[in-house]
């Protein structure tokens, strides 16, 4: 039998945008770590210059694109006689072309066609004092032409894919000097900075690699500035789309299949035993993480257990009731696999707007709170009200939960300092879409950047309230969660297993699952990208507070 109540509760977000007004130049020390971050970045592309020394390599490149243009037979010679060094240290790579080209010409050659070999002879009419001296005739057969021709094809490529990678190393120091200027309020430099971005993009490749983060960074940006200064708002858009956007990011990619079976599995453990268990989802999302679940509890020694499930999500813009939709949905499959099963629906435009007696939680009931990648947005301060983090776990803790299971991104965009946030949000999503980009399920993938993407515009274009992805790192969850009466249980060996068993379904190598702690990281190429964790209320005499 299928329990099902709705209670819609009003609620909007209202956004606000701040930035320091004050024209002062930063401090050296400043200066001097936004420069740091610059090489930091530059380096982890694996870049050989530093941030100082970008002007004299542009000027060295701005030589060379003129040689090139004035003297373009000369590039043939690149293929057969240069010494090319690794693009990647661009300053003694560009003076290795540029006294190339600097070099004495070469003599004029004529091919012409030899009657009785048929192949190509090359005549070098070198000049000499004795003009009746007799000529050395070189015999090239087509195949070597042709050799000589792919070389200096492929040089040529190199010469553009050098000048695409030396637009994308300024792309990045333009990026942070924008990011700079935002954040001590010289919108006018900003501005400039932002056109001349454009420009740069044009000279990269945006289909894939910085050219493709940078473009979303400068989209963000520009929103952020022209909001300022009293442009257009910023629209996240519907909570219909974002549903349809959180579908394709879980296709395209692991991240949020490894959220949702870790946390099964970790119920699932906490569960053993109990005859009538209530999951409490914090977004329920088309129910993606469910039907695992309910299979696995149908296949439980004993017999499986009565399933109580809470889905909390936004309430349908067009009248539908889709919580309900979902829950009949997930009530048929249990049917099928003989589970008995009892759905609610609570409809709340924010998460804070939840009160416990929605719920319905009985007292006999085991009970297990889900949160998937959504106690970061309760982050924000308001002074009018009280912090909503500290209300939402008060109530949690009052459920006197058996376990929560938190998944929250590897991050921390939660910083007070635009500059830091930034610099933060750029290794991050630089991170995640280099992992997008292996993923070979490509009908997703533009969709699922697009979810990625209004992250980034959230993270950089917003203050205030309208900001709510404030993504923090796991050690701070530790704090805060151990802070509210909470202590950590460890994710075991069969949440590694499975999470470990789930990335064999993807094709791309570079993804690693770590354990921390009692606590499981996804990451890309060893940068950890989400983290998941386990918690249990603890009575009030055993509080363990932070140090």
């Amino acid at each position: 039998m299928v329990l099902y109540d709705s209670a819609t509760l009003g609620g909007s977000c209202s956004g606000s945008s701040s930035s320091s007004s004050s024209s002062k130049p930063p401090p050296l020390q400043q200066r001097q770590q936004t420069q740091q971050d610059i090489d930091g970045l530059l380096a982890g592309a694996g870049y050989r210059v530093r941030s100082s020394e970008l002007r004299k390599v542009a000027q060295r490149l701005e030589r060379l694109e003129t040689a090139m243009v004035n003297s373009p037979a000369d590039l043939s010679q690149l293929a057969s006689d240069t010494i090319h060094y690794n693009p990647s240290d661009l300053a003694s790579w560009v003076d290795s072309l540029l006294s190339e080209f600097i070099q004495p010409p070469t003599c004029p050659s004529e091919f012409i066609m030899d009657p009785e070999t048929n192949q190509t002879v090359v005549s070098d009419a070198w000049t000499t004092a004795e003009p009746h001296m007799p000529q050395v005739h070189q015999n090239i057969s087509y195949e070597q032409q042709s050799l000589n021709n792919q070389l200096t094809v492929d040089n040529q490529l190199t010469v553009v894919t050098a000048m695409e990678e030396d637009s994308g190393i300024r792309l990045v120091h333009m990026l942070m000097t924008c990011a700079e200027c935002v954040q001590r309020g010289d919108f006018s430099l900003a501005t400039s900075c932002l056109e001349d971005m454009q420009g740069l993009l044009t000279r990269v490749n945006t289909v894939c690699g910085i050219g493709k983060v940078a473009g979303h960074f400068i989209d963000a940006l520009s929103r952020r500035i022209f909001q300022g200064i009293g442009g257009g708002s910023i629209n996240g858009g519907s909570a219909y789309e974002n549903e349809i956007l959180y579908h394709h990011f879980y296709e395209a990619c692991p991240y949020l299949k490894f959220a949702h079976f870790t946390a099964n599995q970790a119920i699932l453990e906490a569960f053993d035993g109990h005859d009538c268990v209530h999951v409490v989802d914090f977004n329920l999302m088309h129910g993606l993480q469910w039907p695992a679940l309910i299979q696995a509890l149908a296949l439980r020694p004993g017999g499986p257990p009565l399933l109580r499930l809470t889905g909390i999500g936004p309430p349908s813009p067009d009248g539908r009731d889709s919580l309900r939709e979902i829950g009949l949905r997930l009530a048929e499959l249990a049917r099928s696999v003989n589970v008995r099963f009892a759905f609610r629906g609570v409809a709340a435009s924010r998460l804070e707007d939840v009160k416990p007696w929605m719920l319905q939680v009985n007292p006999k009931e085991s009970v297990a709170v889900n949160s998937i990648m959504q106690l970061h947005r309760l982050l924000g301060s308001d002074l009018n009200r009280n912090s909503p983090i500290e209300t939402v776990l008060s109530w949690i803790r009052s459920l006197n939960p058996k376990i929560m299971t938190v998944v929250e991104q590897e991050a921390n965009h939660n910083q007070p300092g635009f500059l830091d946030r930034f610099t933060e949000a750029l290794h991050y999503y630089s991170t995640m879409f280099d992992s997008l980009e292996a993923c070979t399920v490509q009908p997703n993938k533009a969709l699922a950047e697009i979810y990625i993407q209004r992250e980034i515009a959230n993270v950089v274009s917003c203050e205030g309230s309208a900001r709510v992805e404030r993504h923090e790192p796991l050690c701070k969850w530790r704090t805060r969660l151990s802070g509210a009466g909470f202590r950590p249980l460890h994710l075991g060996s069969n949440a590694y297993k499975q999470a470990s068993m789930l990335l064999t379904l993807f094709s791309a190598e570079g993804y690693s699952v770590e354990e921390n702690d009692g606590c499981l990281t996804l990451g890309w190429h060893s940068r950890p990208l989400i983290a998941a964790s386990a918690w249990q209320a603890v009575s009030d005499g055993t509080v363990d507070f932070p140090a």
